[in-house]
């Protein structure tokens, strides 16, 4: 009786045994699956980018002009770095709402919306280096609740408003190195309580009473700011190349302290209600003015109507002063 057997080289290996004793789809399909995540333009994977394992999508030095298209929420890394996106448009990356990296380096970015970043709750870093931005719009980083390093260096900011980072809770890095920065402004650290590490060389530091904030920080947080003993004055003259460091807070006691916010609130409420007493008061002024006028005027005409009612008619006989001037 015939039975089936193996060829005379021996038995198969175990894996061969195991795929054939696996369903077909399994075995079938997983290649398939691989094969769409790591090839360029394949289904889920963004336009010309190459996908790796585990979420990531290399957009890196393609020449590409703007944020690619087929974005979706299993890309969590994306290297867009040395392309040409020069701007950033409103919910660029709203359709990767997993994603935990962005690194946009050196693409000549000038131009970054307000809301360019919405979706992005997840987002953990991000980087924005050798870019050419000038300055950045009130909110654009709020939406990055999660954010925990920040890259700005490497750019022309000239003035960074606490409006523009927000509150970030979970920052432990900014890089703000080699900007056009004179001073950092009032309150932009505070809305950073988890901030350990601040890199600000190559700025122009100018030790006026706008640098007070930084130098206060500087010498509450020692340890977070690594390069603090290099940071230099470029100016005024008399103060070039001191360090921030050198700078106690009585160096500043001829500044006038900022407003704090309750003393704000106080003049922008007031300010409204002094200005409408001021003018009402100046309408009842007037008013008054004006009613007093008519009354005297009323007064005088009224006192020229009885002088003339008592004055004598002078009768027949007798010669009015003309006449009496003239016979004399």
């Amino acid at each position: 009786m015939w039975s089936p057997s193996f060829p005379s080289w021996g038995p198969p290996p175990p894996l061969q045994l195991l795929l054939l004793l696996l369903p077909w789809p399994v075995w079938t399909q997983a290649p398939a699956a691989a094969a769409s995540w790591g090839t360029p333009g394949a289904l889920d994977c963004p336009e010309a980018c190459v996908c790796a394992p585990g979420g990531q999508a290399n957009c890196s030095e393609r020449a590409l002009p703007a944020v690619p298209g087929g974005l979706n929420r299993r890309v969590r890394v994306l290297l867009l770095n040395h392309n040409r996106v020069h701007a950033l448009p409103p919910g660029a990356f709203v359709d990767a709402g997993a994603l935990l990296r962005l690194d946009l380096r050196e693409n000549g970015l000038r131009w970054v919306h307000a809301r360019a970043f919405w979706g992005l709750g997840a987002l953990e870093q991000l980087d924005l280096s050798a870019n050419q931005l000038e300055a950045l719009l009130p909110g654009t980083f709020a939406p990055l609740r999660a954010l925990r390093a920040l890259s700005l260096a490497e750019n022309r900011l000239a003035r960074l408003e606490p409006a523009v980072l927000g509150a970030l809770p979970l920052l432990r890095a900014l890089s703000l190195q080699d900007n056009d920065l004179p001073a950092l402004a009032s309150g932009l650290l505070a809305g950073l309580p988890a901030l350990n590490t601040l890199r600000l060389r190559g700025n122009p530091w100018t030790c006026g009473c706008a640098l007070r904030p930084l130098c206060a920080w500087l010498r509450g947080h020692p340890r977070h700011a690594p390069e603090a003993e290099t940071l230099l004055c470029v100016s005024p003259g008399r103060l070039t190349l001191s360090p921030l460091t050198a700078f106690p807070d009585a160096a500043f006691s001829h500044c006038a302290r900022p407003l704090a916010a309750r003393d704000l609130a106080v003049i922008y409420g007031l300010g409204p209600v002094s200005f409408l007493a001021s003018l009402a008061a100046c309408l009842a002024l007037g008013s008054a003015f004006t009613a007093c006028g008519a009354r005297h005027r009323r007064r005088r005409r009224a006192a020229a109507r009885r002088q003339q009612t008592r004055q004598p008619d002078p009768g027949p006989g007798t010669a009015s002063p003309a006449a009496t001037a003239a016979q004399a």
